[in-house]
């Protein structure tokens, strides 16, 4: 069985597609999906836990970031809204 070589990549803040450079240095820009049926192979081998997304069009993997506090890194904070959809400040911030 050949070694297929994986590249894993630290995902940024808020970021949605993929920024990986092909041999002609054009960005692929595909979009950043969840993967939740990661096979239980490849978490053993690199170490991965917690949230891994995965590109739709390369299929580079990349880890969640710490920081991100979008809710695609599902640490977002639950805001009230006015009837217009707006989002209403509290007064603790």
């Amino acid at each position: 069985m050949e070694e297929v070589g994986i590249k894993v990549k630290e995902k940024r803040i808020g970021q949605r597609a993929c920024d990986e450079k092909d041999a002609k240095g054009k960005l692929c820009l595909g979009h950043l999906k969840r993967w939740d049926t990661m096979p239980p192979e490849i978490t053993t081998r690199l170490g991965l836990d917690g949230q891994i997304y995965r590109c739709d069009k390369c299929h580079v993997l990349y880890r969640a970031s710490i920081q991100d506090r979008s809710s695609a890194g599902q640490k977002y904070v639950n805001r009230t809204v006015d009837l217009l959809g707006n989002a209403v400040r509290n007064h603790d911030e």
